[in-house]
């Protein structure tokens, strides 16, 4: 079924030419259950003593860092077969090199007893190292379902603030699976150290990244400034309300990946004012566009409104040039909201436009800085972006992240680069979450995007049903495994 797009302009066979008609029966039957096995575990500490540090070293976190709720992240890479022997020994040994520069990674969130606020106690205590094994072959894999497959190859982090698994399939293949705490880093920081390792295990040195932990970047202004436009868009979490138990199941988040071709995205761009805008605001407005018609059918009144919000990475808005290999979170979450009827009705174009705006006045170092100084004004207590307030009567609500700097080619270990990788979403979410990253790298020079979708099982449906010409389920197939 083709989406309908409420536009004269979007229904013409121009459009729709190219596109590639895409249906869930060309995942390969041999995706399978499968069991993992934990085969050894052991704590990888710094490979020397830290002597340039203070014993038990504690680092604060930045008013940034404590935008960020108490949630962990997976990411998740995948291999052929590597061609020498065992590798588990080879990685723990490039770890604990990482871990000298990365010593944040080894240490643990504490309370400080003063203010009560969460801090990194740098105490080397390790980065738990898990090895697996699972009877499964990497061809057999439902990669389109995380749950099924990336779920099972990221470890549960049992203490500190990183940790690690490395599974071998049975057909030889390598899954290299890690979690983290988003606390202490957010994906940019987490590539930087991705990338690292790489390179230690592969003897590339230097490293092409040397974290700098400086807190003193981040810090407020004095006499603090005070904009009230952050109101709009944080608010303190004791205003949080409860989330209501979901009774229908088609409200259950889950997860989803597909992957969208370089013309389709092309198009969306051109529609989207004939190219003005970027192409994540244009997919962004697109999905947007597509929630709000599925709303629609859910009986949610078209009075009603709907939130997109956009993460937005200011390091280089705050910082030189050279301070960019900043470890740690510096993240906003700029949002919209718009009614349901505009969104359904209204062009494509025009819903692209909202998208730029709502990005436009938050593109700038001002609004770092004051979102450093509101943060300050709320301590101790902890502050959330107010797109996560959705209450169980609202329209849809969901969050874009753009991964387009996510380096799958460069997690290269030694023996070649993945055929794979994505982040993943671990239960517990309170709104709907989309990540666009590129493709793997036989595919990515291409232009196609991977899209990590983290939406209601009804959202999904509805988005394969109406756009199935558009996001097109990982397969083995596209991945050439």
């Amino acid at each position: 079924m083709m989406i309908h797009f409420y536009s004269s302009s979007l229904h013409s066979s121009k459009f729709l030419d190219g596109f590639r008609y895409h249906s869930l029966s060309v995942i390969r039957s041999e995706a399978r259950s499968f069991n993992v096995t934990t085969t050894r575990k052991e704590v990888v500490v710094a490979a020397a003593p830290l002597l340039s540090l203070p014993e038990n070293r504690v680092i604060p976190l930045s008013n940034l860092d404590l935008l960020i709720p108490p949630v962990d992240i997976n990411v998740c890479f995948f291999y052929k077969k590597p061609l020498y022997g065992i590798i588990g020994d080879a990685l723990k040994t490039a770890m604990a090199e990482a871990l000298v520069s990365y010593y944040v990674l080894s240490g643990e969130v504490s309370i400080n007893p003063t203010n009560g606020e969460n801090e990194i106690l740098c105490s080397n205590g390790g980065v738990e190292f898990v090895e697996a094994a699972a009877d499964v072959e990497l061809r057999e894999l439902n990669l389109y379902e995380p749950y099924q497959s990336i779920a099972k190859f990221v470890p549960m982090k049992k203490h500190g603030v990183f940790a690690i698994q490395v599974t071998e399939l049975k057909c030889g293949s390598v899954v290299v699976g890690c979690t983290f705490d988003h606390r202490i880093a957010d994906a940019y920081s987490m590539n930087m150290f991705l990338v690292s390792w790489a390179e230690i295990s592969r003897s590339d040195i230097p490293i092409s990244y040397v974290p700098l932990l400086k807190r003193s970047l981040l810090k407020p202004r004095r006499p603090l400034i005070i904009d009230s436009s952050i109101d709009k868009l944080y608010m303190p979490i004791t205003s949080l309300t409860v989330p209501q138990e979901i009774t229908n199941q088609d409200n259950i988040l889950t997860s989803r990946i597909y992957y969208i071709k370089a013309d389709v995205l092309e198009k969306f761009q051109t529609l989207a004012t004939n190219g003005k805008r970027t192409k994540l605001e244009s997919f962004s407005a697109f999905l947007w566009k597509l929630l709000a018609k599925h709303a629609a059918t859910e009986s949610v009144l078209p009075t009603k409104t709907s939130k997109l919000g956009i993460v937005v990475d200011g390091r280089k808005k705050l910082m030189e040039q050279e301070n960019c290999n900043y470890f740690g979170n510096v993240l906003s979450v700029p949002f919209g909201e718009r009614r349901i009827d505009d969104l359904i009705h209204k062009p494509l174009s025009w819903v692209t436009d909202e998208v730029h705006k709502l990005l436009e006045s938050t593109m700038t170092k001002d609004h770092f800085l004051n979102l450093i100084d509101w943060v300050e004004t709320s301590r101790p207590i902890p502050v959330i972006s107010r797109i996560y307030s959705t209450g169980s009567n609202d329209g849809p609500a969901f969050v874009v992240s753009s991964g387009k700097s996510f380096p799958v080619a460069r997690i290269d270990f030694g023996w070649g680069s993945p055929v794979f990788g994505s982040y993943h979403l671990p239960p517990g979410s309170r709104a709907g979450y989309v990540m666009t990253m590129p493709s793997p790298v036989e595919n990515g020079g291409s232009g196609d995007w991977t899209v990590y979708l983290h939406l209601t099982k009804g959202q999904l449906r509805f988005i394969e049903q109406e756009a199935s010409h558009v996001f097109n389920p990982v397969d083995n197939d596209y991945l050439k495994i």
